[in-house]
């Protein structure tokens, strides 16, 4: 599928995981994608795989204001224009809350958060004026834990639960302008954050039983649901959260009966 010809689209946090395989979904589809993550070592790695005339790299903290508005403007000055804001990039924190410093608030919130309000604010006027068959689009990664509350994990969970309600909120918001606003819930994916995760033998079992799949989500995954919202064949969807998660939000979170039978 070549979806995306000629469409420009910022994929932030797309040095691995998660945000790269969203870009090189994209650029697979014919898009002029703009990479951004805080390592640009990493990034030209990423790069390095694509067609140089349609892709952008763009270094720098989406938790700074000013480089939110410096990366929508060199987007639109080399490509002439904005279609899809990808808001991907995220950073987590283990831990009980009230051993937390405000170092370790600040962090999370501002990436996770202020850093998506950031880059939505200065997309806006440019997603209005995109000349996409669907009309302009934002895809927020989210979590399933934006959407319930985990054991260990309270300022990520109230970062991501953030990202799920501004999806809704700026749904309602953007609707008018012709923009959708959707975000994917992902659980358990192989990444640079989870590999504490993928290396506990114990821990792996547990969320093994939780995963109807039977199977950690990978990059392409979420990549291949991210496109879809970002297409014209979603031209009719916003302010939708989608689980792609494996089926764990499937559970109400009662014990497995079947193995006790």
């Amino acid at each position: 599928m070549q979806r995306f010809t000629d469409r420009t689209i910022i994929v932030t946090g797309s040095s691995s995981g998660i945000g790269e395989g969203i870009a090189r979904r994209f650029a697979r589809e014919g898009a002029n994608v703009v990479l951004n993550s805080r390592s640009r070592d990493d990034l030209a790695r990423v790069a390095g795989d694509l067609d140089e005339d349609r892709t952008l790299v763009v270094d720098g903290d989406v938790s700074s204001a000013a480089f939110a508005k410096e990366i929508v403007t060199k987007a639109v000055e080399r490509f002439g224009g904005l279609d899809v804001l990808c808001n991907n990039a995220g950073v987590g924190a283990f831990g009980m809350l009230a051993d937390a410093s405000d170092e370790d608030i600040d962090s999370v919130i501002d990436i996770n958060v202020k850093g998506v309000l950031y880059l939505c604010r200065e997309a806006i006027p440019h997603l209005a004026n995109s000349k996409a068959p669907g009309g302009g689009s934002i895809v927020n990664t989210s979590s399933v834990s934006g959407t319930g509350g985990d054991w260990l994990l309270p300022i990520y969970d109230a970062s991501k639960g953030a990202v799920t309600n501004l999806t809704r909120a700026l749904a309602l918001q953007l609707g008018g302008q012709g923009i959708r606003v959707n975000a994917v819930c992902p659980s358990l994916t192989r990444s640079d954050m989870t590999d504490g995760i993928m290396d506990n033998e114990a821990l792996m079992e547990a969320f093994m039983r939780r995963i109807p799949l039977g199977r950690p989500g990978e990059p392409e995954d979420i990549a291949g649901v991210v496109a879809f919202l970002a297409s014209e064949d979603a031209r009719f969807v916003t302010g939708a959260n989608i689980p792609v998660d494996g089926g764990v939000s499937a559970s109400n979170g009662q014990p497995n009966f079947m193995a006790y039978q």
